[in-house]
Protein backbone atom coordinates (compact mmCIF):
# COMPACT_ATOMS: atom_id res chain seq x y z
CA UNK A 1 0.00 0.00 0.00
CA UNK A 2 1.62 3.85 -1.07
CA UNK A 3 0.17 6.19 1.48
CA UNK A 4 0.19 9.38 -0.68
CA UNK A 5 -0.24 13.36 -0.14
CA UNK A 6 -2.83 14.97 -2.86
CA UNK A 7 -5.03 17.77 -3.21
CA UNK A 8 -8.14 17.64 -1.38
CA UNK A 9 -10.30 18.82 -4.48
CA UNK A 10 -8.57 15.88 -6.29
CA UNK A 11 -9.53 13.12 -3.39
CA UNK A 12 -12.85 12.08 -4.71
CA UNK A 13 -12.63 8.01 -4.22
CA UNK A 14 -9.46 7.82 -2.27
CA UNK A 15 -9.60 6.14 1.12
CA UNK A 16 -7.90 8.47 4.00
CA UNK A 17 -5.21 6.87 5.84
CA UNK A 18 -5.60 8.56 8.77
CA UNK A 19 -8.45 10.32 10.38
CA UNK A 20 -9.34 13.91 10.01
CA UNK A 21 -9.97 16.41 12.93
CA UNK A 22 -11.71 19.34 12.87
CA UNK A 23 -9.84 22.50 14.62
CA UNK A 24 -11.71 21.98 17.68
CA UNK A 25 -10.89 18.53 18.21
CA UNK A 26 -13.90 16.91 16.76
CA UNK A 27 -13.93 13.87 14.23
CA UNK A 28 -14.55 15.07 10.71
CA UNK A 29 -13.74 11.99 9.01
CA UNK A 30 -12.82 8.11 9.73
CA UNK A 31 -9.55 6.62 8.74
CA UNK A 32 -10.58 4.04 5.63
CA UNK A 33 -12.95 6.64 4.99
CA UNK A 34 -13.58 6.79 1.04
CA UNK A 35 -13.92 10.66 0.34
CA UNK A 36 -16.80 12.23 -1.58
CA UNK A 37 -17.92 14.99 -3.28
CA UNK A 38 -19.62 16.29 -0.29
CA UNK A 39 -16.67 15.43 1.81
CA UNK A 40 -14.51 17.88 -0.37
CA UNK A 41 -17.08 20.19 0.33
CA UNK A 42 -16.34 19.67 4.40
CA UNK A 43 -12.57 19.77 3.78
CA UNK A 44 -12.18 23.14 2.07
CA UNK A 45 -15.15 24.25 4.70
CA UNK A 46 -12.34 23.95 7.17
CA UNK A 47 -9.73 25.11 5.55
CA UNK A 48 -7.91 21.62 4.38
CA UNK A 49 -5.79 21.80 1.51
CA UNK A 50 -4.12 18.38 1.21
CA UNK A 51 -4.79 14.64 2.44
CA UNK A 52 -2.92 11.72 2.97
CA UNK A 53 -4.41 9.13 1.37
CA UNK A 54 -3.92 5.56 0.69
CA UNK A 55 -3.59 3.72 -2.86
CA UNK A 56 -3.59 -0.54 -3.69
CA UNK A 57 -0.68 -1.69 -4.85
CA UNK A 58 -1.14 -4.71 -7.19
CA UNK A 59 -1.45 -8.03 -5.26
CA UNK A 60 -3.27 -6.26 -2.68
CA UNK A 61 -7.29 -5.59 -1.64
CA UNK A 62 -9.02 -3.11 -0.17
CA UNK A 63 -10.49 -3.89 3.12
CA UNK A 64 -13.70 -3.56 2.90
CA UNK A 65 -13.88 -5.78 -0.42
CA UNK A 66 -11.79 -8.50 1.53
CA UNK A 67 -14.32 -8.38 4.47
CA UNK A 68 -17.48 -8.47 2.24
CA UNK A 69 -16.01 -10.97 -0.21
CA UNK A 70 -15.39 -13.31 2.91
CA UNK A 71 -18.73 -12.59 4.45
CA UNK A 72 -20.65 -13.39 1.36
CA UNK A 73 -18.62 -16.82 0.64
CA UNK A 74 -18.61 -18.13 4.71
CA UNK A 75 -22.41 -18.08 5.05
CA UNK A 76 -25.37 -19.81 3.67
CA UNK A 77 -29.43 -19.57 4.67
CA UNK A 78 -31.57 -16.76 5.73
CA UNK A 79 -29.36 -14.21 5.89
CA UNK A 80 -28.21 -10.55 4.65
CA UNK A 81 -25.07 -9.00 4.34
CA UNK A 82 -24.12 -5.59 6.02
CA UNK A 83 -21.19 -3.43 4.93
CA UNK A 84 -19.75 -1.40 8.03
CA UNK A 85 -17.17 0.87 8.46
CA UNK A 86 -13.18 0.20 8.99
CA UNK A 87 -12.99 -2.92 6.92
CA UNK A 88 -15.84 -4.41 8.17
CA UNK A 89 -19.00 -6.85 7.10
CA UNK A 90 -21.82 -7.84 8.93
CA UNK A 91 -23.86 -11.11 8.45
CA UNK A 92 -27.80 -10.21 10.08
CA UNK A 93 -31.21 -12.76 10.04
CA UNK A 94 -33.39 -12.21 8.14
CA UNK A 95 -35.83 -14.03 9.66
CA UNK A 96 -36.15 -16.32 13.29
CA UNK A 97 -33.64 -19.01 12.57
CA UNK A 98 -30.97 -21.23 14.10
CA UNK A 99 -27.16 -20.05 13.70
CA UNK A 100 -25.08 -23.30 13.15
CA UNK A 101 -21.21 -23.56 13.42
CA UNK A 102 -18.53 -25.59 12.70
CA UNK A 103 -16.37 -24.39 14.63
CA UNK A 104 -13.26 -26.74 13.37
CA UNK A 105 -13.81 -24.63 10.09
CA UNK A 106 -14.01 -21.17 12.24
CA UNK A 107 -10.76 -21.64 13.65
CA UNK A 108 -9.05 -22.74 11.02
CA UNK A 109 -10.55 -19.43 9.15
CA UNK A 110 -9.00 -17.18 12.08
CA UNK A 111 -5.45 -19.06 12.12
CA UNK A 112 -4.96 -17.59 8.57
CA UNK A 113 -3.16 -13.93 8.22
CA UNK A 114 -5.35 -11.11 7.22
CA UNK A 115 -9.03 -11.94 8.36
CA UNK A 116 -10.88 -12.33 11.53
CA UNK A 117 -13.94 -14.05 11.85
CA UNK A 118 -16.35 -13.84 14.67
CA UNK A 119 -19.75 -15.59 14.98
CA UNK A 120 -22.86 -16.38 17.35
CA UNK A 121 -22.87 -19.52 19.56
CA UNK A 122 -24.08 -22.46 17.79
CA UNK A 123 -27.05 -23.54 17.89
CA UNK A 124 -28.57 -20.22 19.44
CA UNK A 125 -31.47 -18.54 18.62
CA UNK A 126 -31.40 -15.24 15.99
CA UNK A 127 -34.38 -12.94 15.85
CA UNK A 128 -34.96 -11.75 12.45
CA UNK A 129 -32.56 -8.16 11.99
CA UNK A 130 -30.18 -9.55 14.58
CA UNK A 131 -26.37 -9.85 13.86
CA UNK A 132 -24.62 -13.18 13.32
CA UNK A 133 -21.25 -12.90 12.30
CA UNK A 134 -19.21 -9.92 11.72
CA UNK A 135 -15.78 -10.49 9.53
CA UNK A 136 -13.08 -7.66 10.26
CA UNK A 137 -10.03 -7.78 7.79
CA UNK A 138 -6.63 -5.95 8.41
CA UNK A 139 -6.44 -2.10 8.25
CA UNK A 140 -6.70 -0.81 4.71
CA UNK A 141 -5.54 -3.71 2.39
CA UNK A 142 -5.47 -7.63 2.39
CA UNK A 143 -2.61 -8.83 -0.11
CA UNK A 144 -4.75 -11.15 -2.38
CA UNK A 145 -2.30 -14.47 -1.56
CA UNK A 146 -3.74 -13.95 1.93
CA UNK A 147 -7.89 -13.38 1.00
CA UNK A 148 -7.20 -16.53 -1.34
CA UNK A 149 -5.98 -18.69 1.27
CA UNK A 150 -9.48 -18.58 3.34
CA UNK A 151 -11.02 -18.51 -0.19
CA UNK A 152 -9.54 -21.61 -0.74
CA UNK A 153 -9.97 -23.27 2.50
CA UNK A 154 -14.02 -22.08 2.68
CA UNK A 155 -14.56 -23.32 -0.69
CA UNK A 156 -12.99 -27.27 0.33
CA UNK A 157 -14.83 -27.42 3.55
CA UNK A 158 -17.85 -25.48 2.67
CA UNK A 159 -19.65 -22.74 4.87
CA UNK A 160 -18.41 -21.74 8.88
CA UNK A 161 -22.22 -20.37 9.74
CA UNK A 162 -25.93 -21.59 8.47
CA UNK A 163 -28.79 -19.42 9.03
CA UNK A 164 -31.35 -22.32 9.69
CA UNK A 165 -34.89 -20.69 9.49
CA UNK A 166 -37.30 -21.78 11.93
CA UNK A 167 -40.66 -21.34 10.12
CA UNK A 168 -44.02 -21.77 11.80
CA UNK A 169 -42.85 -25.19 13.93
CA UNK A 170 -45.98 -27.22 15.58
CA UNK A 171 -44.84 -28.05 19.38
CA UNK A 172 -46.34 -30.76 21.04
CA UNK A 173 -46.20 -31.11 24.95
CA UNK A 174 -46.41 -34.45 26.94
CA UNK A 175 -47.26 -33.68 30.40
CA UNK A 176 -46.61 -37.16 32.44
CA UNK A 177 -46.64 -37.97 36.27
CA UNK A 178 -46.46 -41.07 37.94
CA UNK A 179 -49.80 -40.53 39.71
CA UNK A 180 -51.74 -38.37 37.78
CA UNK A 181 -50.93 -36.29 34.27
CA UNK A 182 -52.72 -33.52 34.90
CA UNK A 183 -50.71 -32.76 38.05
CA UNK A 184 -47.56 -32.20 36.15
CA UNK A 185 -49.59 -30.15 33.89
CA UNK A 186 -50.40 -27.75 36.56
CA UNK A 187 -47.11 -27.65 37.93
CA UNK A 188 -44.92 -27.10 34.02
CA UNK A 189 -47.27 -25.37 32.02
CA UNK A 190 -46.89 -22.36 33.21
CA UNK A 191 -42.62 -22.26 33.00
CA UNK A 192 -43.72 -24.45 29.55
CA UNK A 193 -45.54 -21.38 27.92
CA UNK A 194 -42.74 -18.65 29.18
CA UNK A 195 -40.02 -20.82 27.59
CA UNK A 196 -42.11 -21.44 24.04
CA UNK A 197 -43.15 -17.51 24.54
CA UNK A 198 -39.63 -16.62 23.88
CA UNK A 199 -39.46 -17.92 20.55
CA UNK A 200 -42.98 -16.11 19.53
CA UNK A 201 -44.56 -19.80 19.73
CA UNK A 202 -47.22 -21.82 21.93
CA UNK A 203 -48.01 -25.75 22.67
CA UNK A 204 -50.26 -26.69 19.62
CA UNK A 205 -50.67 -29.89 20.83
CA UNK A 206 -51.26 -30.93 24.73
CA UNK A 207 -51.68 -34.45 26.31
CA UNK A 208 -51.36 -35.60 29.90
CA UNK A 209 -50.51 -38.81 30.88
CA UNK A 210 -49.61 -41.33 33.93
CA UNK A 211 -46.14 -42.94 33.69
CA UNK A 212 -47.69 -46.37 33.16
CA UNK A 213 -48.13 -48.86 30.45
CA UNK A 214 -50.22 -48.88 27.73
CA UNK A 215 -51.40 -44.96 28.75
CA UNK A 216 -47.94 -43.37 28.40
CA UNK A 217 -46.99 -45.29 24.74
CA UNK A 218 -50.12 -44.71 23.68
CA UNK A 219 -50.26 -40.78 24.37
CA UNK A 220 -46.53 -40.85 23.03
CA UNK A 221 -47.83 -42.27 19.55
CA UNK A 222 -50.98 -40.35 19.20
CA UNK A 223 -48.81 -37.03 19.58
CA UNK A 224 -46.60 -38.63 16.89
CA UNK A 225 -49.24 -39.46 14.87
CA UNK A 226 -50.02 -35.42 14.65
CA UNK A 227 -46.14 -35.32 12.78
CA UNK A 228 -45.43 -32.05 14.75
CA UNK A 229 -41.94 -30.50 15.32
CA UNK A 230 -41.18 -31.91 18.07
CA UNK A 231 -42.42 -32.81 21.19
CA UNK A 232 -41.05 -32.53 24.38
CA UNK A 233 -42.03 -34.40 27.65
CA UNK A 234 -42.09 -32.56 30.86
CA UNK A 235 -42.06 -35.54 33.39
CA UNK A 236 -42.31 -34.94 37.32
CA UNK A 237 -40.20 -37.54 37.75
CA UNK A 238 -36.35 -38.64 37.11
CA UNK A 239 -35.27 -41.25 35.41
CA UNK A 240 -32.42 -43.88 36.01
CA UNK A 241 -32.07 -44.64 32.58
CA UNK A 242 -33.64 -45.15 29.44
CA UNK A 243 -35.27 -48.54 31.10
CA UNK A 244 -37.37 -46.22 32.80
CA UNK A 245 -40.71 -45.02 32.20
CA UNK A 246 -40.42 -42.75 29.34
CA UNK A 247 -37.72 -44.02 27.91
CA UNK A 248 -39.80 -47.80 27.37
CA UNK A 249 -42.91 -45.63 26.27
CA UNK A 250 -40.40 -43.64 23.58
CA UNK A 251 -39.43 -47.61 22.52
CA UNK A 252 -42.75 -48.74 22.24
CA UNK A 253 -43.87 -46.07 20.46
CA UNK A 254 -41.05 -46.57 17.70
CA UNK A 255 -38.49 -43.73 18.59
CA UNK A 256 -35.27 -44.67 18.44
CA UNK A 257 -32.73 -43.05 21.34
CA UNK A 258 -30.54 -40.93 20.03
CA UNK A 259 -28.82 -39.99 23.51
CA UNK A 260 -28.96 -40.52 27.50
CA UNK A 261 -27.28 -37.57 29.48
CA UNK A 262 -26.08 -34.09 28.73
CA UNK A 263 -23.02 -32.43 30.30
CA UNK A 264 -25.14 -29.99 31.28
CA UNK A 265 -26.22 -28.61 34.30
CA UNK A 266 -28.90 -28.25 34.90
CA UNK A 267 -30.60 -30.52 32.39
CA UNK A 268 -28.29 -33.79 32.70
CA UNK A 269 -31.00 -36.34 32.18
CA UNK A 270 -31.59 -35.38 29.00
CA UNK A 271 -33.20 -38.00 27.02
CA UNK A 272 -33.57 -37.89 23.68
CA UNK A 273 -34.83 -39.77 21.12
CA UNK A 274 -36.47 -39.84 17.29
CA UNK A 275 -39.63 -41.45 15.34
CA UNK A 276 -39.58 -41.09 11.69
CA UNK A 277 -37.58 -38.00 12.14
CA UNK A 278 -39.43 -36.22 14.65
CA UNK A 279 -37.61 -35.19 17.78
CA UNK A 280 -38.84 -36.33 21.27
CA UNK A 281 -37.31 -34.61 24.59
CA UNK A 282 -37.45 -35.43 28.01
CA UNK A 283 -35.66 -33.35 30.25
CA UNK A 284 -37.03 -33.34 33.49
CA UNK A 285 -36.05 -30.48 36.16
CA UNK A 286 -36.00 -28.37 33.11
CA UNK A 287 -39.89 -27.04 33.49
CA UNK A 288 -39.65 -26.04 36.93
CA UNK A 289 -37.83 -23.27 36.40
CA UNK A 290 -37.32 -20.37 33.33
CA UNK A 291 -33.74 -20.37 34.11
CA UNK A 292 -31.36 -21.28 31.40
CA UNK A 293 -30.67 -25.13 30.83
CA UNK A 294 -30.31 -28.09 28.75
CA UNK A 295 -33.70 -27.09 26.82
CA UNK A 296 -32.38 -23.45 25.78
CA UNK A 297 -29.52 -25.00 23.99
CA UNK A 298 -30.88 -27.73 21.76
CA UNK A 299 -34.56 -25.96 21.24
CA UNK A 300 -33.37 -23.60 18.30
CA UNK A 301 -31.94 -26.24 16.18
CA UNK A 302 -34.73 -28.69 16.88
CA UNK A 303 -37.39 -26.27 16.10
CA UNK A 304 -35.59 -25.17 13.15
CA UNK A 305 -35.80 -28.81 12.36
CA UNK A 306 -32.41 -29.57 12.33
CA UNK A 307 -31.24 -33.65 13.41
CA UNK A 308 -29.18 -32.75 16.82
CA UNK A 309 -27.26 -36.26 16.95
CA UNK A 310 -25.66 -37.81 20.07
CA UNK A 311 -22.44 -36.35 19.68
CA UNK A 312 -23.70 -32.66 19.17
CA UNK A 313 -25.27 -33.26 22.66
CA UNK A 314 -21.80 -34.58 24.01
CA UNK A 315 -20.37 -31.60 22.90
CA UNK A 316 -22.38 -29.27 24.90
CA UNK A 317 -20.54 -29.82 28.05
CA UNK A 318 -17.75 -26.46 27.13
CA UNK A 319 -19.51 -23.79 28.29
CA UNK A 320 -22.52 -26.52 29.36
CA UNK A 321 -22.16 -24.98 33.41
CA UNK A 322 -25.26 -23.04 33.12
CA UNK A 323 -26.37 -22.14 36.65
Amino acid sequence: MKVLTVEARRSAGRILCSTIFRSGGRKLLARGHVISEEDIRLLETEGMQEVAVSELEEGEVGEDAAAQTVAHAMACGALELQPAAAGRANLVAMEPCCVLVDDDLLKQINCLQGIGVSTAVNFSFAAAGQRVATVKSAPFVVAQSQLDAVLSTLKQRGPILQARPIRHPVVAVLYTDAVAGDRARKMFECVMQQRLERFGLEAALVRSSVESDPELPRALQSLLGSRPTAILVASSTSPAGPEDAIGRAMMLAGCELERFMAPVEPGNLLLLGYKDGIPVISSPGCWRSVKPNVVDLILPPILAKYRVSGWEIACLGHGGLLG
